[in-house]
């Protein structure tokens, strides 16, 4: 009877066949892929499966099969460092059910691609070695489709008239694009998009000069808004985040936000943004900092504002 070690044996001499880098030969990734392929080690290679799993199924699948208790922090040392590169490779699907499921969603999920998974099943007959020359001189083009089929579900987004980025698909980015497209031309008209982030590349746009020439260096690329504005003829930096899930503009979020743009020549104004009236803006509305702004994508000509003594401006302390 094969022990888990000797399984764990089987899925590295596979990954090392199929090309992958040596910081992905490893046991982490072996354990990732045998969970992805349902086969611990009283079940033959024949009888792999391609299901559906998160992360959390992963570790769950190394600690109950494998003997391997990972730690809670394991999770994205596993998406990072073994997923990501095996989904790189063609050998693993992101998100099949649902291409274009945002990238930061609990409910992402990984499969056997289908073409890998009748390898797989070959290992240990006498077939190996024939499907697997057949599957190398195919895999790259398997890569590519699927990272074309990613890249067409990617969000559009006019910044100006001749120039379009586009964002990782999900409510996140199409609540940014709504905050580019609807919210800019109504309250912050001739505006110059000077950064958009992007949950997939965190840098979806920056005119770094353009926020340079305003005294702003940025350091510390986390603590960006999701969009900053800047309206030349007022001299205003708008600073907006976009909830869909993580919180608003709140006292710390304010104070966070003062501290990065301290040295800003531009007043700085303070937008949070929902997609509309409903769950979200009510289970955040009570920690929205005050001298701070909502706008609704719903209701896209109206802002709600926070007390203060001017309506849609900067504050000086």
């Amino acid at each position: 009877m094969t022990t888990q070690q000797e399984r764990i044996n089987e899925a590295l001499h596979i990954l090392q066949a199929l090309g992958m880098p040596k910081e992905q030969l490893n046991e982490r990734t072996a354990i990732t892929l045998l969970a992805l392929l349902n086969l611990p080690a009283d079940k033959q290679w024949q009888h792999a499966s391609n299901s559906l799993l998160g992360i959390r199924a992963i570790l769950d699948f190394a600690r109950q099969q494998m003997a391997r208790n990972y730690a809670e922090n394991t999770r994205e040392s596993v998406r990072k460092y073994s997923v990501k590169q095996l989904v790189a490779a063609g050998v693993l699907l992101h998100n099949p059910d649902k291409p274009d499921r945002a990238v930061n969603s609990a409910d992402n999920c990984y499969q056997v691609e289908e073409q890998a998974l009748v390898l797989f099943q070959q290992f240990g007959t006498k077939k190996w070695d024939v499907a697997l020359g057949n599957y190398l001189a195919q895999r790259q083009t398997l890569a590519d489709q699927f990272a074309r089929h990613r890249d067409m579900q990617r969000i559009p987004v006019t910044i100006q008239q001749d120039q379009t980025i586009t964002l990782s698909p999900g409510a996140h980015s199409d609540l940014i694009r709504q905050i580019i497209e609807i919210f800019a031309p109504y309250f912050v008209p001739g505006g110059e998009l000077v950064y958009v982030g992007d949950t997939g590349s965190k840098w979806g746009y920056f005119n770094e000069s353009l926020l340079q020439s305003l005294g702003v260096e940025v350091g510390n690329h986390g603590k960006m808004p999701d969009i900053v504005l800047y309206h030349r003829e007022k001299n205003w930096l708008i600073l907006v985040e976009a909830v869909t899930s993580s919180g608003p503009v709140d006292g710390i979020r304010h104070a966070e936000l003062a501290n990065l743009f301290k040295s800003s020549s531009a007043g700085l104004v303070y937008v949070t943004a929902f997609p509309d009236r409903g769950e979200i803006l009510r289970k955040f509305l009570s920690v929205v900092a005050w001298e701070t702004e909502v706008w609704c994508a719903s209701d896209p000509s109206h802002l709600i504002h926070f007390n203060g003594v001017r309506f849609l401006g900067p504050y000086t302390s």
